[in-house]
């Protein structure tokens, strides 16, 4: 193995186990695990709860049909005993006006009929009220006992669970911020070393190797300072406390900067980046940094992506009452299946073989969005693709 070889297949171990623990700290593996294992419960106890919902409703439901059968049958006995003192009472009538040989008192007979048939009918509806009442109040004990105990339950089980997810949320941020700490710290103190083997470098061949060597080291502490910088910024969005400062500024002097900053790694790369101002100045309510880091990852996806000998194109304009920034390039463009997924957390066109994490794309839309801004990806596979970020003029 040679001397050149041995730091770079180094610095990929370092950058590949940074990138391994990026995913296992930052990726919401665990939290949606927690989320899955709240929601199987919660949908365990709901289902828990419907079958004792039904099951009771078919308890009550007999208890109620009994109530209402053994009412009825009250009500009907009740109306046969009228009925057959009604009966007796005319009888009795009839039987008399024969004895007098004179003729009956059919409105008098008709009369004492009526007032019985009314007696059975009060007692009859007095009954059928009763047994009204009992199954209004079977009904009101399940519906006002039963299901809110069960309710209650499920709700108290559920809150125990989203608070042992949150802590473990919580937990989880903390230790990112430790590392991610730690880590900057680490690189800083490789980059400075680095610099200081560069000056000390000779004037011969091993010199030259030497200078070769530490501008690798500064290129892959750049890399992995990037993947630290994106860890924390997902940590931040995951906890809403995602910062954005937007000041009054020019975006046409931003596109600029953003142009000089990668002109150095795209000349490398055999790759043309231009940049183009339609109808200076932009003037917009931005956050610098932020936006910068918005072109930057743009940019570094167009990097990644384009061939030697192709081109990057930044182009600043107005449009209507906004500002548009677009980053065309004519790289290997995108699946339009894939489209939609460009900005989701994690995601790579293509796989993992280029590295990183899949974090930019989902930060940068992260970025526009609190800026009140929007941003599209348009793209045909083999013809290159355009990145469209729209901010409030």
């Amino acid at each position: 193995m040679s001397a050149q070889e041995d730091p770079k297949k180094a610095s990929d171990s370092t950058n590949d186990a940074l990138a391994e623990m990026g995913r296992a700290a930052a990726s919401p593996t665990k939290f949606a695990l927690e989320r899955e294992r709240t929601d199987e419960s919660l949908r365990q106890e709901r289902e828990k709860t419907d079958q004792a919902v039904e099951s009771r409703q078919d308890n009550m439901a007999k208890q109620a049909e009994a109530v209402v059968e053994r009412a009825r049958d009250a009500a009907d006995a009740v109306l046969s005993v009228a009925r057959d003192k009604a009966d007796a009472v005319l009888d009795t009538a009839r039987d008399r006006a024969d004895e007098r040989h004179a003729p009956g008192t059919p409105d008098s007979d008709k009369a004492v009929l009526g007032a019985e048939r009314r007696v059975a009918d009060r007692a009859l509806q007095t009954e059928r009220d009763s047994a009204d009442e009992v199954l209004s109040e079977e009904r009101g004990e399940y519906a006002y006992t039963f299901l809110p105990l069960e309710r209650e339950s499920t709700n108290r089980y559920l809150r125990s669970e989203r608070i042992r997810s949150d802590d473990a949320v919580a937990n989880r941020d903390d230790f990112l911020a430790m590392v991610t700490h730690d880590m900057r710290d680490l690189l800083g103190g490789i980059v400075l070393s680095s610099a200081v083997l560069a000056k000390r470098a000779g004037q011969d061949e091993a010199g030259e190797t030497t200078l070769a060597e530490t501008r690798r080291i500064a290129r892959y502490a750049a890399r992995m300072g990037r993947l630290i910088g994106d860890l924390v910024d997902i940590a931040s969005i995951d906890a809403g406390k995602l910062a954005v400062s937007p000041t009054a500024g020019n975006l046409a002097a931003l596109v600029a900067e953003a142009a000089d900053a990668f002109e150095a790694a795209a000349a490398f790369k055999g790759i043309a980046l231009e940049s183009r101002i339609v109808a200076a100045p932009l003037p917009a309510s931005f956050d610098h940094d932020r936006m910068l880091q918005v072109l930057g990852n743009l940019i570094s996806n167009s990097l990644k992506h384009t061939p030697e000998g192709g081109t990057i194109t930044l182009v600043g304009e107005r449009d209507g009452g906004d500002v548009r920034l677009t980053v065309d390039d004519t790289g290997s463009g995108i699946p339009a299946e894939a489209l939609a997924s460009v900005f989701e957390r994690f995601y790579q066109v293509g796989g993992s073989e280029r590295g990183g994490l899949g974090l930019g794309l989902y930060i940068s839309r992260c970025l526009v969005h609190a800026h009140g801004g929007s941003i599209q990806a348009e793209s045909k596979a083999g013809t290159g693709t355009r990145m469209c970020v729209r901010l409030p003029a």
